[in-house]
């Protein structure tokens, strides 16, 4: 399996908070939505793993319900930032596909479709073995993915102004679809008053996973597997439960 590397923008981990807290991003309101799907279905659930859990946006808010939390990430500046902005919680580098922190936890989560990074089918399986197996028995494995091939559009463009403190971020993207990908192209203005006006661009490519194949993934890791949309907007939520 190749090595993974993430776009640039989560190389940027005071940019990617600066664009997401314009944006609205309601990482409290995602984790009481959460928490009553884990409470549901494992009512004494006490520890948590976010993966992909990027600067820590949900960490902070999980800890307020669960006894034991921590995170994984691909990125290291963002599991930098989140350990500046998470003290005493553990938040550690490593591949959803492929690390081992030689312990278990009640629930794992994985949003904000950080899973359609994976390049392929192979892959997928082998993320959600690797979260299966830091699963206690009867535990909870929540995953955002990515749209289905059906749901896919292309050709669409999304653009976003943000100021903050010194901070004006301009972000516009382009996603076109390509035989089993969305390939996203980004660009950012960034001006700050000490350092001018700063100009790049970023490529995501996210796979366009079938419901099948994502169902596929959690039955051959060993959960039982639910889809949830209503209620909610995107792509909707994969809810497993491992086996006791």
């Amino acid at each position: 399996m190749a090595t993974r590397t993430a776009p640039g923008i989560y190389h940027r981990a005071e940019l990617y908070d600066v664009i997401y807290r314009g944006r609205g991003k309601d990482y409290q309101g995602d984790v009481r939505e959460l928490v009553e799907l884990v409470r549901a279905r494992n009512e004494r659930a006490s520890s948590l793993l976010d993966v992909a859990c990027g600067t820590g946006g949900h960490l902070r808010h999980f800890a307020k319900e669960f006894e034991r939390v921590a995170g994984v990430d691909l990125a290291q500046d963002m599991v930098d930032t989140a350990r500046r902005n998470l003290p005493g919680i553990p938040v550690h580098q490593g591949d959803m596909c492929r690390f081992d922190l030689g312990e278990r936890f009640d629930v794992i989560t994985c949003m904000f479709s950080s899973i359609g990074y994976l390049g392929d089918v192979s892959e997928l399986d082998s993320a959600l073995r690797c979260l299966a197996a830091h699963l206690n028995p009867g535990g909870v494995l929540i995953i955002e993915p990515w749209w289905f091939p059906e749901r896919a559009v292309g050709g669409h463009v999304v653009s976003n102004l943000v100021s903050e403190g010194d901070y004006t971020v301009s972000r516009v993207s382009h996603a076109v679809l390509t035989d089993k990908a969305h390939e996203m192209q980004v660009h950012y203005i960034v001006a700050t008053p000490e350092q001018g006006i700063e100009h790049f661009t970023d490529t995501h490519v996210l796979s366009l996973f079938t419901r099948e194949q994502y169902e596929s993934a959690f039955t051959k890791a060993g959960c039982a597997v639910e889809y949830l949309t209503e209620g909610r907007p995107g792509p909707g939520l994969f809810i497993g439960t491992k086996a006791s």
